[in-house]
């Protein structure tokens, strides 16, 4: 009798997964915080698959490291992960996340020119809003400004530009393609405050409307809220905001807009220090309100 044999499938031994191995569905999980952190506006709080995410990361180290990699593949930095600011990243200068001012001023204005001005009036709302180093290294601190604030400020930081160019000599009226603090602060003196349309609504070529285009950027994106109408519109800043001027601080432009003294603070309460001369000084409407809490 001949024994029948059934064939089948060779046995074949399972493969261990090693401990600590990256699966597909780590990579996919990583890339999904990294997705999170591309919403500015969205709350850890209110998504509890972000909230989970976030917990992982803080307490799975090999999962951290993979959402950092894929962060950096993106051409992101990564400046904080934690509870109250998410995943918050910024885009490093090579990254197709990255805003470029030209770009930015050109979506806002056909004048080439409106470049510095548009730079200078983000480099003056992170000024106002975290004047000292301590506010910017207290997580619990929260900046308040005002569009009226801002362009008071700016006016202020022209006219001691403008005192120090002439006590050292220099020449006072340059062109108006020259790069930095020099340059812009003469075009900002130049341009009317307000402006309006036959509607009253403020020029955007003015520049509280130029600061009003870059606060209302920088609610979009999750870096500050508005508060309130007074002063051409009232805001208050956030984690993120906080972590980015952290991350610009060391910058040569902010630093020196920040010695020039303009917004003296010394109990928590801020306000612009009174011109000497405000007779040419072209401020708009209620442009001392404060805006530190």
């Amino acid at each position: 009798m001949t024994e029948h044999v059934e064939w089948g499938e060779p046995d074949v031994p399972a493969v261990p997964v090693p401990t600590g191995a990256v699966t597909p569905a780590d990579a996919a999980d990583g890339a999904r915080l990294v997705a999170f952190g591309l919403q500015p506006k969205l709350q850890p709080a209110r998504d509890q698959e972000y909230a989970e995410l976030l917990r992982r990361y803080r307490e799975d180290p090999a999962f951290a490291r993979l959402a950092d990699a894929v962060a950096t593949g993106l051409g992101l930095v990564v400046l904080e992960v934690s509870p109250r600011a998410g995943m918050a990243v910024t885009a490093a200068e090579d990254s197709v996340f990255a805003v470029r001012m030209g770009d930015y001023a050109r979506r806002t204005s056909a004048d080439s020119g409106d470049r510095f001005l548009h730079g200078l009036a983000h480099l003056a709302v992170a000024a106002m809003a975290f004047p000292r180093p301590e506010d910017l290294a207290d997580d619990g601190y929260i900046g308040r400004v005002s569009v009226n604030g801002v362009d008071a400020f700016v006016r202020q930081a022209c006219r001691r530009l403008e005192e120090r160019a002439d006590e050292q000599g220099e020449n006072t009226d340059p062109a108006t393609d020259a790069p930095g603090l020099e340059a812009a602060w003469r075009i900002w003196a130049r341009r009317s405050s307000t402006g309006a349309t036959k509607d009253a609504r403020r020029l955007a070529g003015s520049t509280t409307g130029i600061i009003g285009k870059a606060v209302a950027f920088l609610t979009d994106s999750g870096f500050l809220q508005r508060t309130g109408d007074d002063g051409g519109g009232t805001y208050r800043t956030t984690a993120r905001y906080q972590l980015q001027v952290r991350d610009m601080a060391g910058s040569a432009a902010m630093a020196e807009l920040l010695e020039l003294g303009i917004v003296p603070v010394t109990d928590g309460t801020a306000s612009l220090l009174p011109a000497e001369d405000t007779e040419d000084l072209e401020l708009a409407a209620d442009a001392g309100l404060p805006f530190h809490s």
